[in-house]
């Protein structure tokens, strides 16, 4: 499958960035709530299928398998013309109020530490998650609602040619959330440490079947990785960092080698305040850090001076600012940033994803000012920031 030229660029711009070269310039791209590409589109006067990633010719695209513990069709116990309720593979139960932005969690499958010792995992190389049109909670119940989603495989090949393409993988924490949830995955910790700490074991392996059988699947059309993680909130991360050492991070470092290993660059996706834990990030061998959010007061500029280039950073531009300020508000806020994008190791985007609230002109206004400024060598102008190098 012959790729464009266009997209060979993004290729090598991605691959630069994540290597701290710099290439023609700044990566840029992000995650779209699906209202804000309806309020995008009808306030820019757009077609109803327009797509910001086509439309800003956007550098990468991330691809979800089918990551569910039992690989089956949702049980739908409620539909109406406002709402659907189903069990999942997860073995979950979410109602997705079709105007709200996000599912709510009805119950969970697992609801005492007993059954985390009976729970199995369909086999992760079961060709159906990747091969196969089907149910999968992680591509069809979130910010919208899809029964039946295509087969991954044929998804990578649509995007080959034109973006840079990543694969991704849940760890252990987004797993536990979905299994046994939020509640119950803090309670547990403290309440049965060892227990529990096997069902992460178990889970984390089961993660790298889906990861190795993944890889192997798209059979060399991928261009990165990226692993699903999100063990912070704003204020710090859920568990003592001792905790999630010993029983998280060796299975993130075997992630990160397997998918080295396979050529590929590793974008670690974890919301909220991971302060703490930077410095056992970048010992595990990720390329960059995602989403880097400006609401839990992580700042790009200043975590390039604390760690120079030991890392990269994916994110950081506060959706709060992008929704809330005037464009001479904006200016200031991203040429500031893009100064952490000096001798490359920056990818330009939200620090989450960009909801509805932003403007269609307040979106277009900020990729259009990355891309005139955000060409190397970068020419700052009075934001350049010479101790950010």
């Amino acid at each position: 499958m012959e790729r464009t030229a266009n997209c060979l660029a993004k290729v090598d711009r991605m691959r630069r960035a994540l290597n701290h070269q710099e290439a023609d310039r700044v990566p840029v791209s992000d995650f779209f709530w699906g209202s804000f590409v309806s309020r995008w589109r009808e306030e820019l006067g757009l077609p109803k299928d327009a797509s910001p990633y086509t439309y800003y010719d956007l550098d990468w695209q991330v691809t979800i398998p089918n990551m569910d513990p039992h690989v089956k069709p949702f049980d739908v116990l409620k539909e109406t013309e406002e709402d659907v309720v189903v069990k999942t593979g997860f073995e979950a139960t979410m109602r997705k109020k079709f105007a709200d932005p996000m599912p709510e969690w009805l119950a969970f499958g697992v609801t005492s530490i007993e059954q985390t010792e009976s729970f199995q995992f369909d086999d992760p190389w079961d060709e159906r998650r990747y091969f196969s049109a089907g149910d999968n909670q992680l591509a069809g119940v979130g910010d919208g609602y899809e029964r039946n989603s295509p087969p991954w495989v044929e998804t990578v090949k649509r995007l080959h040619r034109d973006f840079a393409v990543f694969g991704s993988v849940c760890e252990a924490n987004e797993y536990m959330t979905r299994i046994v949830g939020p509640e119950n995955n803090l309670l547990w910790v403290a309440l049965y440490p060892d227990e529990y700490a096997r069902f992460i074991e178990r889970t984390m392996e089961f993660a790298i079947g889906i990861l190795k059988a993944q890889i192997k699947a798209a059979d060399g059309l991928l261009d990165g990785m990226v692993i699903w993680g999100d063990i912070a909130y704003k204020k710090d991360v859920f568990f003592a960092p001792d905790w999630w050492r010993t029983h998280y991070k060796p299975y993130l470092a075997e992630m990160v080698r397997v998918c080295h290993e396979a050529d590929l660059p590793v974008i670690y996706h974890g919301c909220g305040n991971v302060k703490r834990l930077i410095p056992d990030f970048i010992e595990t061998g990720i390329d960059a850090y995602n989403p880097l959010e400006s609401k839990a007061g992580l700042d790009v500029v200043d975590l390039r001076r604390q760690y120079g280039h030991k890392f990269g950073f994916c994110g950081n531009m506060s959706v709060i600012d992008w929704a809330d300020l005037t464009p001479e508000e904006l200016k200031p806020i991203v040429l500031r940033k893009l100064n952490a994008a000096k001798g490359g190791g920056l990818i330009f985007q939200s620090d989450h994803s960009v909801p509805t609230n932003v403007s269609g002109a307040n979106y277009d206004y900020v990729v259009k000012l990355v891309r005139e400024y955000g060409r190397y060598p970068l020419q700052l102008g009075e934001y350049d920031l010479p101790d950010v190098h």
